[in-house]
């Protein structure tokens, strides 16, 4: 669905609840200032009233620059936000508003409403503004990857293109339109240089001398080969002015004079400045790449990667910026078809034949690659290969004529080409529809230079792959410049016909690298609390502030190689870590340790677990551990399937590799991770049990973090999987919990976090992933969330409206059906990761302004200049680089009721990077978010095996009931595995 109509499709169905309890509140911010030298007091602290000391924007309800709807002239929207009201109202811990009497602002917001003219529409939906800009922290310059970009000083024209017959092809479409302006710039163009998106748009500085023109445009082909005339084909083009776009509009939106930013003036200036570049190089998404460029380095299994550079134009606060990052792209190598499939399989195809797995490989690999052949002297003819026959070419017979008469597919070659076939004993290609399938021989046969492999790379290809696109910082940078020198866009024939300068220089940025947080360990060990150190520590004199026991434990192998002995042996030195680290862990197995072949995977754990619950009478087995070797295939995915959605079994996985070589840190990582699948917590802010968290301490505070992880490129049918995580304890925020749902496929919103249906005995019953975490937290600490932080991972900018509107309403309604004005404000953050702002240190000499790796110091943050221009966001760099160029998360405020200080989130977003489960390291993106994606990775294992192999279906596929699109819905969790972090 286009995007214009799904959201007045959400906007005709979907009304925005205000929230009335937070619109004014008055919130207390304990202080929690750190001077770095020792933990913080834990005594009673200053508190400031925390309240919005700008005005609210004015005129916010105009048309938005991701997709709003204008507003009829005259008419004023207030956006649905907590800043215009009036009047105070303090949280009461422990309270909700169905406990507010009368004469509260549950009831004083309605009142509010109707003197503030709130609409009952959500037309008017704006995204949070920006509430002023952070001061925490050490200040620093760094540099960006961005280039100011000057605007023009001229109103551009849209035309619309038609092109008859009408083409697929982008490539052939520019063709074309390359051909036209070639023919006619000089004369009936008026001497304009247009840009053209490769679809139905044109665009010119200036108007052209017509409203409406037909073009003939004849192309040659001049890749026939043939000593003939060359093909031809004839196309008619009608060009058709459609309207003017006013650069002012965006120039004052930049000058944050608007909030409304108008997307066609960006979307031109971007085609603009690709044009060029769209005409020397291979486009790949937003990006460039070249054979060129760089050498192509060899990736394996007939694989290349080719370098480039993404470049994108982006509204920000220093005026428009030119994003400029360095890209890389897996190609197929242009080999003959013989070397490729030679490659594919690793062995020698001339001399040995072809096993049936063979060919299903080769099939797969080439099914949709264009070949040409090579038989026919100059003749480059080009085909796109359908499927492989299942006969060696010596067997293939062909009819030639109406009458039936066949003739060997070798006999036609060296009769109508002289071409003997030397390899009969391969298979051909088919090229062609089913119907009228060619034959042709593979090692006539080559494959077309320049087409990207957008199938899964194995790890060997990522790791080659890897090598070519991890690059320190200082190279990375030196790159960029070098490729912004290269482009030349003070040459380039189109930035100068529309006006556009671009500058050489990376945008330098005020910047602040935000302290790290003080972490609490358990009283008995020797290190009670522990300031990190550049984003890392260890867990030396520590313990966990919560080890668990496990008293009832049992260990399998799938590994051959790893006798009862070795294995008993490991078991030992795991349990005595986790001793070490805190936990109290039975060293004594509650069966032998029981040895298995990984295809009886399924038969041996419910043999371990049966022979377990037998000896223990009815107990449940608490852990099991799981030897498996190092490629183990799909035995991994299955043991987790099995164990959490059949047997309610917490297992923790080993690698034979690690048993061999036991390492300490290794173990103690190890510890790390069965504690929090126990229920347990390894650290927690020393802030938070001190209550001095702002907006999270003051009254119980739920985290939640969402994901919808998207099937590969080539599964068409395979649904997409949600997943949300939310803390289960407070004041900590260390606990999560999460639940998993398949969705119809590539479905970015997710379509579980509220739902309702019919049951026969009790009618209408609500559910969803929400309600049940919000339930969960309730029986877990015994409060209920007064406030809710939702941080959104995985949405594109495109998408953050219909994102918005579409999971805060079921957030909404999730809350209400739990209790009546049952309402806790909410703050709704999306997360990126895949985005091209990269930052840089100022001076890469100053070993105290990098870490180890030479990239920025974790918890370095930037809110100013090359963000937004008038909306909530900020990049914050959380950990240390390990190799390569560290890249900052972008977090983007896009609602925010509890009326947050950048300051306030900025912080609370770092701190909380801190509290990973898995590693005693900052990450790079917020917990929850980080956990959120987990989960849904780990749920595409429990769909069903027999699905996962057969190349397009994969489990859980969507099928079609009453003509509407659905989808089987995984296997459900069992209670116990619900209730802890078993994604770790």
């Amino acid at each position: 669905m286009p995007m214009r109509q799904m959201k007045e499709s959400l906007e005709k169905h979907l009304v925005i609840p205000h929230l009335q309890n937070s619109m004014n509140q008055a919130h207390k911010l304990p202080k929690t200032a750190q001077n770095g030298k020792g933990p913080p007091a834990q005594g009673p602290q200053n508190t400031r009233v925390h309240s919005q000391t700008s005005p609210p924007s004015k005129n916010r309800g105009g048309r938005r620059r991701r997709g709003g709807q204008k507003s009829d002239q005259g008419e004023v929207f207030i956006p649905l936000s907590s800043r215009p009201c009036t009047g105070e109202h303090k949280p009461v811990a422990g309270a909700v508003e169905a406990d507010l009497p009368n004469g509260s602002v549950e009831n004083g917001a309605k009142s509010c409403e109707a003197e503030m003219g709130f609409p009952s529409s959500s037309k008017c939906l704006s995204f949070a503004p920006r509430p002023g800009f952070g001061q925490l922290g050490t200040k620093c310059v760094v540099k960006a990857n961005h280039f100011f970009t000057e605007l023009p000083n001229k109103d551009l024209s849209q035309y619309d293109v038609t092109i008859t017959p009408e083409v697929a092809s982008r490539t052939v479409n520019r063709a074309i339109m390359a051909e036209l302006v070639k023919l006619y710039k000089e004369s009936d163009l008026g001497k304009r240089l247009p840009a053209y998106d490769g679809r139905k748009s044109l665009y010119t500085a200036g108007e052209l001398p017509f409203a409406r023109k037909e073009f003939n445009i004849k192309l040659v082909d001049e890749e026939d080969g043939t000593n003939g005339p060359k093909r031809e084909r004839h196309y008619e083009v009608v060009i058709k002015f459609v309207a003017r776009v006013n650069m002012h509009h965006l120039g004052q939106f930049l000058a944050s004079k608007r909030v409304d930013g108008p997307q066609e003036a960006l979307q031109i200036l971007d085609i603009v400045l690709r044009e060029l570049s769209t005409k020397r190089y291979c486009p790949v998404g937003r990006s460039f790449v070249s054979p060129d460029i760089r050498k192509p380095q060899r990736l394996g299994q007939g694989l290349e990667s080719w370098c480039g550079f993404y470049q994108s134009i982006r509204p920000t606060q220093m005026g428009l910026s030119l994003n400029i990052d360095m890209a890389c792209a897996a190609f197929i190598e242009a080999l003959p078809v013989i070397e490729f499939v030679a490659q594919l399989l690793g062995k020698d195809v001339i001399s040995r034949p072809l096993s049936d797995s063979d060919r299903v490989k080769i099939k797969k690999a080439l099914r949709g690659v264009k070949v040409e052949v090579t038989h026919r002297g100059n003749v480059r003819r080009k085909y796109r290969v359908s499927g492989l026959t299942s006969q060696p070419t010596r067997e293939l017979v062909f009819p030639v004529d109406d009458n039936s008469t066949m003739k060997s597919v070798v006999e036609y070659f060296q009769e109508m080409y002289g071409f003997t076939i030397q390899h009969t004993h391969l298979p051909c290609l088919q090229v062609g529809n089913q119907k009228k399938a060619n034959y042709l021989p593979m090692e006539a046969c080559k494959i077309v230079e320049g087409q990207r492999y957008t199938k899964r790379l194995n790890e060997k290809q990522i790791t080659a792959l890897l090598k070519v696109t991890c690059q320190r910082p200082r190279d990375r940078e030196h790159d960029i410049l070098q490729t912004v020198q290269h482009n030349a866009y003070d040459q380039d024939p189109y930035a100068k016909e529309f006006g556009i300068k671009i500058s050489e220089k990376l945008a330098s940025v005020e910047a602040r690298v935000l302290p790290a947080p003080w972490l609490k360990y358990h009283e008995t060990g020797k290190e009670k609390d522990c300031l990190p150190q550049v984003g890392q520590w260890n867990m030396m004199n520590k313990k966990m502030i919560n080890g668990m026991t496990v008293s009832r434990w049992a260990c399998i192998t799938f590994s051959r190689s790893v006798q009862e002995s070795v294995a008993r042996s490991f078991c030992n030195e795991l349990a005595q870590m986790c001793q070490v680290s805190g936990m109290e862990f039975n060293p004594e197995p509650v069966i032998p340790i029981y040895t298995a072949k990984p295809e009886h995977v399924e038969k041996a754990l419910k043999h371990v677990y049966h022979a377990s619950m037998n000896k223990l009478k009815g107990k449940e087995l608490e852990l099991l551990f799981a030897i498996l070797p190092d490629n183990n295939g799909s035995l991994y995915g299955d043991i987790k399937r099995i164990c959490e959605t059949d047997l309610g079994l917490i297992s923790q996985c080993c690698l034979t590799k690690h048993v061999f070589k036991i390492s300490k840190q290794y173990l103690a990582n190890v510890s790390l991770k069965i504690n929090v699948k126990m229920g347990g917590r390894n650290t927690v802010l020393l802030d938070a049990i001190s209550c001095r968290i702002p907006l999270v301490s003051d009254i119980p505070t739920i985290i939640f973090g969402a994901d919808v992880t998207h099937p590969e490129n080539g599964e068409d049918s395979s649904p997409s999987i949600a997943a949300v995580v939310a803390s289960q304890d407070w004041p900590e925020v260390t606990k999560y919990a999460g639940l998993v749902s398949a969705q119809a496929h590539r479905q970015e919103l997710i379509q579980d976090l509220y739902k309702t249906w019919h049951d026969p005995v009790r009618g209408t019953v609500s559910g969803g992933m929400i309600r049940d975490l919000l339930v969960s937290f309730r029986k877990e600490t015994g409060q209920k969330p007064l406030r809710i932080i939702f941080y959104r991972d995985g949405v594109s900018e495109g998408q953050f409206y219909q994102v918005l509107l579409y999971e805060l309403d079921a957030i909404r309604k999730a809350c209400a059906s739990l209790e009546p004005n049952y309402q806790p404000p909410v703050t709704f953050i999306v997360v990126q990761k895949r985005h091209h702002t990269r930052l840089f240190a100022n001076n890469h000499r100053d070993r105290s302004s990098t870490d180890k790796s030479g990239n920025i110091l974790p918890g370095t943050v930037v809110d100013s200049k090359i963000c937004h221009p008038t909306e909530f966001d900020f990049y914050l760099c959380s950990h240390a680089g390990i190799q390569g160029t560290s890249r900052p998360a972008h977090y983007h405020v896009l609602w925010d009721e509890n009326n947050f200080t950048a300051d306030g989130i900025q912080s609370l977003t770092n701190n909380l990077c801190y509290t990973y489960a898995r590693c005693t390291r900052s990450v790079s993106v917020v917990p929850p978010a980080y956990y959120a994606h987990l989960t849904a990775f780990r749920a595409r294992f429990y769909m069903e095996p027999d699905m996962q192999d057969n190349g397009s279906q994969v489990g859980g596929k969507s099928t079609r009931a009453n003509g509407e699109l659905g989808v089987r819905p995984l296997p459900a969790l069992k209670e116990n595995v619900k209730r802890v972090m078993f994604y770790c």
